[in-house]
Parts: structure tokens; C-alpha cells; sequence
């Protein structure tokens, strides 16, 4: 009696836990420490950014909080009413460092990753559009790809601008022209080796409208590498674009970006006012090297070649 109470008291075998792709994926990102460090950094920048009219101490937009005499303080200075401390100084206009840098990140990410995504799908539907259709098509949107990419980008983005004049909107279509052959030309690269595979010529004796045989049966395999590169993009359209706001094209005065912000103190680099440009340079400079960790990290793990 004893026996068998024993055998019935051996708790059944734990089924074992069945790998899914995505956390296949979480466990080879994990493997890098830089990306770790990287995704850490970019979503406190995030969160920074998103939160930036709670966190920041003034509103560097509005006009009545600024006082021209606290123009071109120093680190740690107070105002003068003593009210508030300037931890990074203030800039020309007796704006607060650290606040127009806050508010300079929601611009930044704001241009970079929207800039991004319509790129990215711009890119990506005529990318597949022509590898599926093949022929003419396939020719003539190639062809555009390979104009796009003979010209500099920032000669490019220049160009644009100088017709559209400045303004976030305007800073937007310019970066989705300068950068949708990128995504184009890594789509079509991919989905022409796709197109070939079993489950596409499957859907197409199904007799499957084209749109669904893209969109939902082709576009799906050729993500991984999509991912990869809209990660970097963004990290270069938010360089471009500082870039662009840097050479006074870019976003308006009154709705600064970091760009903006180092242009502002440029002029003040040699006489010792080193914090208006610094500061924000070294925003710029961790939030893009933040992307790129990230965007690498998820190359080698999305790309089995490149394993080790």
C-alpha cells in the first residue's frame, strides 16, 4: 500500500519549454552587454523626450519664462531672481540648457523616427512591388533607386529644402526622399529570393490577390532585415537632420532641435562658452551611438550569416 502511494506521489514530468522565435531573439540580443547598455540609454532618452514638458524646470517655448539677462550663464548658475539653477547654463536668449535640450530630443526623435516609418513604407511597397512584378517595373523603380542614391544625401536633402524652406513638415519629406531607396533596394533584394520559395508559388495557385500575396505572405519574410535597417536610418536621419538645422535649413527658431541648439552656441565655441554647443552635441552624440549599438546588435542576431 505504501508503494503505490509512493508512485502516485511522483509529481508528473514538466513538459519543456517550447522556444518561440521572439525569445530565440531576446536571449542572442541579451548576449551583447554594449546592446543592453544601448537600449538602456535610448529608452531613458525616450522616456526624456516623451515626458520632457514634466521633467524639464522652464519651457524654453515660452517667451515669458526667458529673461535676456540670464543670457550666456555658466553651469550651475542660479537666476536672478534665485528662483532656479541652471545646471548645463543657459544659451543666448537666457534659455535653460538643460530644458532645450529635453525639448530638443522630442524634435529630434520626433523628425528622425517619423521621417523613418514613411520611408520605410514608401520604400518597402515599391521594393516588393518591383520584385514581384518583375519586367518594366522591376526596371524603372530601380532605375529611381539608383538616381537616388548617385546624389549626396545631404546635397540632396539641401536641394529640397531650399525649394520647400524651412519647417518640421517640410524637414520630414525631405529625409523620406533622400532615404526610401535605401529600404527599396534592401526589399527587393530580399523578396527576390523569397518570390522563388514554395509558399509563394502555393498562394499563387490559390489564385490569391496580388495585394495579399505581398502584403500578407511576402512582406512578412522579408522583415528581419527591414527592421535592421529602419533601426539605422534612424539614427541617420536624426544626424541628418541636425545637420541640416545645424546649417539653418532645418526646423524653425522657435521650436528648436539639437541641431539648432549647437548652431546657437557655435559662435561662442572660442570665446570660452563652451556649454551651449557641448551639452547638446553630447546629447546628439548619445542618442545616435545609443541607435547604432542597438541597430548592430540586431543585425548580427537577425542575419545567421554574421553569427559566429
Amino acid at each position: 500500500m505504501s508503494a503505490s502511494t509512493a508512485e502516485t506521489a511522483v509529481p508528473p514530468a514538466k513538459a519543456p519549454k517550447v522556444e518561440t522565435p521572439f525569445r530565440r531573439f531576446v536571449s542572442e540580443f541579451c548576449e551583447s552587454k554594449l546592446a543592453l547598455v544601448g537600449l538602456i540609454v535610448f529608452a531613458i532618452i525616450v522616456f526624456i523626450a516623451v515626458f520632457a514638458p514634466f521633467l524639464s524646470p522652464q519651457n524654453p517655448y515660452d517667451l515669458a519664462q526667458l529673461d535676456i539677462m540670464d543670457g550666456r550663464l555658466e553651469p550651475g548658475t542660479r537666476d536672478g531672481a534665485d528662483t532656479m539653477t541652471y545646471w548645463l547654463g543657459t544659451d543666448d536668449q537666457g534659455r535653460d540648457m538643460l530644458s532645450g535640450i529635453m525639448y530638443g530630443l522630442r524634435i529630434s526623435l520626433m523628425v528622425g523616427a517619423g521621417s523613418a516609418i514613411i520611408a520605410c513604407a514608401v520604400g518597402a511597397s515599391l521594393g516588393l512591388l518591383a520584385a514581384y512584378a518583375g519586367g518594366r517595373t522591376d526596371t524603372v523603380i530601380m532605375r529611381l533607386v539608383d538616381l537616388q542614391l548617385s546624389f549626396p544625401t545631404i546635397l540632396a536633402a539641401l536641394m529640397i529644402l531650399a525649394f520647400l524652406g524651412k519647417g518640421i513638415f517640410n524637414v520630414v519629406i525631405a529625409l523620406v526622399i533622400v532615404e526610401w531607396a535605401y529600404y527599396a533596394r534592401t526589399v527587393r533584394g530580399t523578396a527576390l529570393v523569397e518570390r522563388r520559395r514554395e509558399y509563394i508559388e502555393a498562394a499563387q495557385c490559390l489564385a490569391l490577390p496580388t495585394r495579399r500575396v505581398i502584403f500578407r505572405h511576402l512582406l512578412p519574410n522579408c522583415l528581419p532585415p527591414l527592421i535592421v535597417v529602419a533601426t539605422m536610418q534612424i539614427a541617420r536621419a536624426i544626424a541628418l537632420e541636425a545637420t541640416l538645422s545645424f546649417l539653418g535649413l532645418g526646423v524653425p527658431i522657435t521650436e528648436p532641435s539639437l541641431g539648432l541648439l549647437i548652431s546657437n552656441g557655435y559662435e561662442y565655441m572660442l570665446s570660452g562658452k563652451y556649454w551651449i554647443s557641448f551639452y547638446p552635441g553630447i546629447a546628439l552624440l548619445v542618442t545616435i551611438v545609443s541607435i547604432n549599438l542597438v541597430g548592430d546588435q540586431m543585425r548580427d542576431v537577425l542575419n545567421p550569416r554574421l553569427k559566429k
